[in-house]
């Protein structure tokens, strides 16, 4: 009785709560996927079936933007090695450390518009980049590198790493403070070299850090760019820098397509959640072996 009560009480409590989060989070999911099977005009909503599904995958533009997601995702593993070679470094006391510390975690705290704004300075084709490209004399490096359509995307990657590998660097960093010194000591009296002791201790002992953090990389690079997109390219040169977030903006918002849109939108979801369900589960099979 006493029990039932308990439980009685907890749910009032949390009933508020879930209300407010299914009104914030499932209630739009659940209408962007109404939304995917209508063609909307002002007021009128129509149900037309597949048929936004059957556009977008006839859509040069949707296709590109998936694409450039997907290529998005070679920088995860990027991060991730970077991240543990500098967090091994900040580990090891190497000089001026806490200096180094604050000075990579600092791009990760800035705001993306001031990072955007910063950065396309630097790379315009007048920008400070090919100034001291030019001083150096290394006239063959220069380049327009968020006008060229070949570069434009690898340009973009490269500021999106920059800002986000702070956050790996110290999660990392903090991990391998919680490990026992007993196995560096261990394997240093055995005559371990300091690489095999990072392979074979540092990396299983951070293997769940790592984990967490190839989840949330991916989630980033493939849906939480858009602030990147639209402070620095705009999509541009042409299509080269589109992403499947600016292109769901695009079409819902400024074509005022809202079906489109949605579709794209849940297109989008079903993704994310593909590859996250993969990776986790290849994880952990590779945990249980």
């Amino acid at each position: 009785m006493q029990l039932r009560r308990k439980f009685t009480e907890i749910t009032l409590y949390l009933i508020p709560a879930l209300a407010v989060i299914g009104f914030v989070y499932f209630f739009p999911l659940i209408k962007v996927v109404q939304y995917s099977f209508m063609r909307i005009k002002g007021t009128n909503f129509d149900y037309i079936g597949l048929t936004n599904y059957i556009n977008l995958f006839n859509n040069p533009k949707f296709i590109e933007g998936l694409k450039n997601s997907f290529l998005l995702l070679i920088s995860v593993p990027i991060i991730l090695v970077t991240a543990i070679f500098f967090a091994i470094l900040l580990y090891e006391r190497m000089g001026g450390w806490k200096l180094y510390r604050f000075t990579l975690f600092l791009p990760y705290i800035l705001a993306i518009p001031v990072v955007g704004v910063v950065f396309g300075y630097i790379f315009q084709l007048n920008g400070i980049l090919n100034f001291f490209l030019e001083k150096l004399g290394l006239e063959f490096l220069i380049n327009d590198w968020f006008g060229s359509s070949k570069l434009a995307l690898w340009t973009l990657m490269f500021v999106i790493m920059w800002k986000e590998i702070g956050f790996s660097i110290i999660l990392i960093f903090a991990r391998l403070l919680s490990i026992n010194q007993e196995l560096y000591e261990s394997a240093e009296i055995d005559g371990a070299s300091w690489i095999k002791k990072h392979i074979y201790i540092t990396i299983p002992q951070c293997r769940n850090v790592i984990s967490f953090l190839s989840v949330i990389l991916i989630i980033t690079m493939f849906a939480w760019v858009f602030n990147y997109v639209f402070t620095l390219t705009r999509g541009g040169p042409g299509n080269s820098t589109m992403v499947s977030e600016f292109y769901i903006f695009e079409t819902a918002f400024r074509d005022y397509n809202q079906g489109l849109g949605s579709a794209a939108a849940v297109i989008l979801f079903i993704i994310m959640l593909a590859m996250i369900f993969l990776y986790t589960k290849l994880f952990g099979k590779e945990e249980t072996d």
